[in-house]
């Protein structure tokens, strides 16, 4: 997803909401042939996400700029770590700056919760991943983030998959239509390649979904032994998905339940960037 077109698309259009006529304060205040190089250090431990993305800011301003990175995205770093430098005229590495260090702060700080959300499911078999929930324009940056601290990604659009969820339901109750026959109906029409899941928030729920041959049933808001009464009702015979409730504090609990997929919107929807710094730390005449 996160192709070199859809980071130059992107980090383009905040470049230019940024410096939309240029950086003038870099333009009246530094030489035009002045040379600068700008390290990037943590301030904090983390996990490094978003490499490509801080190089293309400054590759966008000026191709003279070179940047190198230290870490690997997916990397764990500690405070004081040099994590990347980048070197060339200093006017440009000044207007790119912002841009790339707003990036990668918000994509390591994705990359370093999702470390924590997989390290507390360790010795269990479900596995973290994202939702939706995330910033209009960003979903490939901040899904490229999940990824890189260990997690894994939901579907990426309303185009990928058929995903039921209760607002859908409660249309077809309306209707007068028997769930699992809707269901059904719904299962003709597909592709054999397309994955069908369905949201239930009660336990009466679960058999009429998989009278339907549905691929995935996500428990939304069940409690941990609500989790395991499911588990147990559905005996493989799908995907067992919980959501809802999720928090560092409650997901090893809901792990425990034998679920095999945690959906976290907080991975994206509510998390904090990573204090890194970029400074200049050589200024010099070409």
């Amino acid at each position: 997803m996160l192709t070199t077109h859809a980071i130059d698309t992107v980090v383009r259009a905040a470049l230019d909401e940024d410096a939309p006529w240029g950086d003038l304060t870099s333009e009246m205040l530094i030489p035009a042939d002045a040379a600068a190089t700008a390290q990037l250090v943590a301030r904090e431990a983390g996990v490094f996400s978003g490499g490509a993305v801080f190089a293309a800011a400054f590759r966008l301003v000026d191709p003279r700029i070179a940047v190198h990175l230290h870490v690997t995205d997916g990397a764990a770093f500690a405070a004081g770590d040099l994590l990347a430098e980048a070197s060339g005229p200093a006017r440009g590495i000044l207007q790119a700056e912002r841009i790339g260090l707003n990036f990668v702060q918000r994509m390591s700080g994705i990359a370093a919760l999702t470390a924590q959300y997989v390290a507390e499911t360790t010795g269990t078999a479900a596995r973290i991943v994202d939702t939706r929930k995330t910033t209009p324009g960003l979903r490939a940056f901040e899904r490229q983030a999940v990824r890189d601290g260990g997690g894994h990604n939901h579907r990426f659009s309303l185009s990928d998959a058929v995903m039921a969820k209760d607002n859908h339901l409660a249309v077809l109750s309306a209707g007068g239509i028997g769930l699992t026959e809707a269901l059904l109906a719904v299962r003709a029409k597909l592709s054999h390649t397309t994955h069908f899941e369905v949201e239930v928030d009660t336990i009466e729920q679960i058999e009429p979904v998989l009278a339907a041959g549905i691929d995935t049933i996500m428990l939304d808001n069940f409690d941990a032994d609500s989790l395991r009464e499911g588990v147990r009702l559905v005996a493989g015979r799908a995907i067992v998905e919980a959501s809802g409730g999720v928090s560092l504090d409650t997901v090893r609990r809901i792990a425990e339940s034998g679920v095999d997929v945690i959906s976290v919107g907080a991975l994206t929807h509510s998390v904090r960037s990573l204090d890194l710094g970029l400074d200049v730390v050589i200024l010099t005449e070409d």
